[in-house]
């Protein structure tokens, strides 16, 4: 019997074709999640919502329309679903999605990408990601990128001072250092400088008791390795660096530091060292041995 005070869960699967392999997958879906939430003794499985697009139905969207309406009555509190190309047909429709959900106090969780919208790394992540990527309708998509390309460029881009783990928003929206947060990225860095894998600052940080930004007992490694390569921690910020782009754009001292500049360039450096490719005497391209398992 569930705790009075569970969390209402949801479900949300789509597939593109009704063939029997799309509802196959489908089935699968819906079973892993039924699992996923009956091992949680804290989530209340409420509903599931499945969306399948036919030559009838086309792009027919009523189970996520019956979904939104169920978190605005609040009978909702957690979603999960498969991945975020399946939660929304195009860019603009997830992006709507996703604010109206946070408005809500919603939780989404994706399972491919292991991003889950209550926590402020991933919140970022997301943004950015179906900001430049995944839109199916290309104009649109363009239009996105042109403006997240013009508030980056004008210093007005909210992205600047969203939140990360290890910092609040002041008053005036921009970023403060949270103490105690702030304690435990420090240990992280310097843990993973001492050698530590992220597997082993995982369970380092398990042992001694420290949650993770959800609140979790156990931190994703996803997580850690977000954390390591966040250049907001040196007080810099820089937008849309991802190769991609042949602009991006960089604030410095944009809030105050948590971590030297040192110290994160001697990560950078010691995280590629780690997934470092040699050649071997047959010529065959393999991880050094030294540090295939501490990644």
């Amino acid at each position: 019997m569930p705790p009075k005070h569970a969390n209402r869960v949801g479900i949300y699967a789509r597939v593109s074709t009704n063939s029997a392999e799309q509802l196959q997958s489908l089935t699968a879906q819906v079973s892993h999640f039924t699992r996923v939430t009956a091992a949680n003794k804290k989530w209340l499985l409420v509903d599931v919502y499945i969306d399948i697009a036919s030559s009838k139905t086309g792009s027919s969207r009523r189970e996520f329309t019956r979904m939104l309406e169920d978190c605005r009555s609040h009978n909702l509190e957690i979603i999960l679903t498969k991945s975020i190309s399946r939660f929304g047909r195009d860019t603009v429709e997830i992006l709507d999605a996703l604010n109206q959900l946070k408005l809500l106090g919603v939780r989404v969780i994706f399972e491919q990408e292991e991003l889950d919208t209550a926590d402020a790394d991933s919140d970022l992540m997301i943004s950015i990601i179906e900001s430049i990527a995944q839109a199916e309708n290309e104009s649109r998509s363009d239009n996105i990128m042109w403006g997240i390309r013009q508030h980056a460029a004008n210093g007005t881009s909210k992205l600047y001072n969203r939140k990360c783990y290890g910092y609040v928003n002041a008053k005036d929206g921009s970023l403060i250092i949270k103490d105690e947060e702030a304690k435990n990225v420090k240990l992280i860095f310097n843990m993973y400088l001492q050698g530590k894998s992220v597997i082993g600052i995982v369970s380092e940080l398990q042992r001694l008791g420290i949650k993770s930004p959800t609140g979790k007992e156990k931190w994703c490694k996803r997580t850690i390795d977000v954390m390591l390569s966040n250049e907001k921690y040196t007080g810099n910020v820089r937008l849309l660096d991802d190769g991609k782009h042949a602009a991006h754009y960089l604030a410095k001292d944009n809030n105050p530091a948590i971590i030297t500049k040192e110290t994160f360039q001697a990560v950078q450096i010691e995280k590629q060292h780690r997934s470092n490719v040699t050649k071997g005497e047959d010529g065959s391209r393999r991880k050094s041995k030294k540090y295939s398992s501490k990644q």
